[in-house]
């Protein structure tokens, strides 16, 4: 199931299919254009206009968070702001920003409307959960592969991430948001730990 997703290192990914989707592009060293780019929040390490700009092309989407727009603008052929709650079809594929963040941390205010994404690729459903705590808006989360940050401190560490896992019972969920900013290996392995045969630990790749 996950033959066709690169972890491009942090909380970036390339899901790659009958669209090319690139999430959260940070420090690639690598260039390849992408179809789509999903972005989850302005914070530096998710809204990295240099590394957007390495995937982007005349016919490139970017979708983001709506605090985002004077960064991405004008980088790719389309921009698309989405709050949480909101959809777009973006190039035959439907995009769905869900809620993204901090329950008992300061770092994501839920009043910022940054965002989670949801999105469906030849038949596979995906879902990005941005920076983010486990909160209840996951209990109504259905997807097949799901990417969650295991890193702590400024997201759920690697115990709450094993918990969203064992509420959205995906078949595959890979470990994020660890080894650059926050969190080392070690986190991933321990979240791999949890969470048993659904974990999937994926080497980072810078692009390919």
């Amino acid at each position: 199931m996950l033959e066709n997703v690169e972890f491009l290192g942090h909380a970036a990914f390339k899901v790659k299919g009958s669209k090319v989707v690139v999430i959260d592009p940070y420090q690639l060293e690598r260039e390849e254009t992408a179809d789509i780019i999903l972005i989850t929040h302005s914070h530096f390490d998710h809204c990295s206009p240099d590394d957007v700009k390495k995937v982007s092309g005349e016919k490139t989407t970017i979708v983001a968070s709506n605090d985002c727009a004077d960064q991405l603008k004008g980088l790719a052929g389309r921009f698309i702001g989405l709050a949480p709650g909101q959809k777009a079809d973006v190039q035959g594929v439907c995009v769905e920003a869900v809620p993204a963040y901090n329950i008992n941390k300061t770092f994501h205010p839920r009043v910022n409307n940054w965002n989670g994404y949801l999105f469906t690729l030849d038949g596979v459903r995906y879902y990005h959960s941005g920076d983010t705590d486990k909160i209840p808006e996951m209990q109504s989360i259905k997807a097949d592969v799901v990417f969650l940050p295991v890193g702590g401190t400024y997201t759920m560490d690697s115990r709450e991430a094993a918990e969203v896992v064992s509420i959205i019972k995906p078949k595959a969920a890979v470990p994020m948001h660890y080894g650059t900013v926050i969190g080392s290996d070690k986190d991933a392995r321990a979240f791999i730990g949890l969470v048993g045969e659904r974990g999937m630990l994926l080497s980072p790749q810078k692009l390919s």
